[in-house]
């Protein structure tokens, strides 16, 4: 079975955006950078794949899955398939389907992520966001890869918007960087 990580960029106080939304404020630091390019270089834009030396090989993830408010500033930027080199899906209510035959518009996250989890694969999926898709997931969620930046927000998107619903990980590795951020990785109990 398929695990669905939640790959994600926090504050200190853990938030994944600005009230607004806007993800702007988070600081490009060229160690995290270069840890998605070498580790995770899936979660690199397709557009932005070149600039920062992506060979283009997938090694964790094959699909992705996101919010309407996390796809929105590609579209926003006239980028309709922002991970060309994955299955992309976004969960909206208002959008009626895509302009771009590679991404699918549902409006079941959790009916999806079930399927796709039940599928024949070595990757995994990757839950991109945002907040209130990551609480619905929740159940499904199998792993936490956590890009902690040494910023405080005050207030903005939790990365979880749910109800009160303690679910246990463990941690499973923590790298700090010279920069101040940390990834952690955290697995299901």
């Amino acid at each position: 079975m398929r695990a669905l990580t939640y790959f994600v960029g926090i504050t200190i106080d853990g938030f994944i955006a600005a009230p607004d939304g806007d993800v702007g404020f988070f600081p490009m630091l060229d160690d995290i950078i270069g840890f998605m390019a070498q580790d995770y270089p899936e979660t690199i834009p397709t557009h932005l794949r070149e600039q920062f030396a992506v060979d283009g090989a997938n090694k964790h993830f094959d699909t992705v899955i996101q919010g309407r408010s996390t796809y929105e500033p590609a579209l926003a930027a006239g980028i309709t398939s922002p991970y060309a080199h994955l299955r992309q899906y976004v969960v909206s209510r208002t959008l009626d389907a895509s302009s771009d035959p590679a991404v699918e518009v549902i409006t079941d996250p959790l009916a999806k992520v079930r399927q796709l989890k039940a599928e024949d694969s070595t990757l995994g999926v990757w839950l991109a966001g945002g907040g209130k898709l990551a609480g619905a997931l929740l159940p499904e969620i199998d792993e936490l890869v956590i890009k902690q930046y040494p910023v405080v927000a005050g207030r903005g998107t939790p990365m979880f918007d749910t109800d009160f619903e303690p679910t246990a990980f463990e941690l499973a590795d923590r790298k700090g960087y010279p920069s101040g951020a940390t990834v952690s990785r955290f697995r299901r109990c």
